[in-house]
């Protein structure tokens, strides 16, 4: 069902686009931004909640500085520099997080419109032409990503994209989730898995050492479901520097697999993450401050956490991980699914 979500200071109309399933769960998506704005989830006694924050309408999407339900690109997280060098030229992008690149630069994605190349009752496709020299990275390259809400009650997003050139690619979507509702309070009671045995250590601007370090015995450690304020305050070098959890975790395993979980015993919900990408930043809101949200609710300081699969930070600076760069005549192809249950 599309619907209308209001106009840009620009004059642009901006639709909202509504996904429904059998077992009541209900998501949308607009066209601006290609954000995922709603995700209603009927909890242990069949009341529905709406477990990300967001906005009312166009306008707050366009005023926000938080990333909601953002889709990111074209280089998710850092680059450190805010340069990188590909083919033995370099490149120089926008400095928008110290002298660091943070999820492309400033002309974000989630700040454009996108178009629409299909929707119906189960998914929605979106489409960004991003030209050779957008926000300083190489090559045409159309951006493509498609929402679909499955009879599984999952929450499908799949990316694709074929450049005209040698370039990088890494994209990601920055929902921030609370399984109690987006209006409900901290997460800290919350609980989190983390199918990760190791995470990337960071230095003070969240640029990654290249160090891959053992959860064992540190507050990093979600092995085991545990709440998410446990051990958040912690005097611990990664907590420090984040304030709270803003870490990339090393996902165990390769191909499409479980890489979180996230629980609340209150409503009953809870969410599976999937991804065939190596990494994963869980990030816990710590930078939240009075956001005026849907419903007139005022979101605050730990009440959410995103599940940001990614290729790891600074990627393209680091030869011993694995790379964004996408060459001319292969494809970027990548899914990441949030599934959802309730008890």
């Amino acid at each position: 069902m599309k619907s209308n979500f209001g106009f840009t200071t620009k004059g642009e109309q901006a639709s909202l686009y509504t996904l429904k399933n059998q077992s009541g769960m209900e998501i949308a998506v607009s066209d601006y931004g290609a954000v995922l704005v709603k995700v209603l989830v009927p909890d242990k006694e069949g009341k529905k909640v709406d477990v990300v924050l967001g906005y009312d309408d166009v306008k707050g999407y366009e005023a926000g500085t938080l990333y909601f339900g953002a889709t990111v690109g074209r280089v998710a997280n850092r680059i450190g520099g805010g340069a990188f060098e590909l083919n033995g030229k370099t490149y120089a992008l926008t400095q928008n997080d110290n002298k660091n690149t943070l999820h492309g630069g400033t002309d974000y994605y989630d700040k454009r419109m996108w178009r629409v190349e299909e929707a119906d009752e189960s998914h929605v496709s979106l489409v960004l032409r991003s030209p050779d020299g957008d926000q300083g990275f190489p090559a045409d390259v159309d951006i493509h990503v498609t929402y679909t809400l499955t009879e599984e009650n999952e929450v499908k997003l799949h990316y694709y994209a074929a450049p005209k050139g040698d370039t990088l690619l890494n994209l990601t979507n920055h929902s921030y989730f609370n399984l109690s509702g987006h209006g409900s309070g901290t997460i800290l009671e919350q609980e989190v898995v983390i199918c990760a045995d190791a995470y990337t250590r960071a230095d003070k601007e969240s640029i990654p050492t290249g160090e891959l370090v053992s959860v064992e015995g540190t507050p990093m450690d979600f092995r085991k479901r545990k709440p998410i304020g446990r051990e958040i305050d912690a005097d611990y070098e990664a907590l420090v520097f984040g304030q709270g959890y803003d870490h990339n975790w090393v996902i165990d395993g390769r191909g499409s697999r479980q890489a979180a979980a996230m629980y609340s015993e209150k409503t009953g919900i809870e969410m599976k993450v999937y991804t065939d990408l190596p990494g994963m930043q869980f990030y816990t809101g710590n930078f939240i401050e009075r956001e005026t949200g849907k419903e007139g609710a005022v979101y605050g300081k730990r009440q959410a956490a995103c599940f940001e699969t990614q290729y790891f930070p600074d990627a393209v600076h680091k030869e011993e991980f694995e790379g964004p760069v996408v060459r001319e005549g292969e494809t970027y192809d990548t899914v990441t699914t949030y599934q959802f249950s309730w008890k």
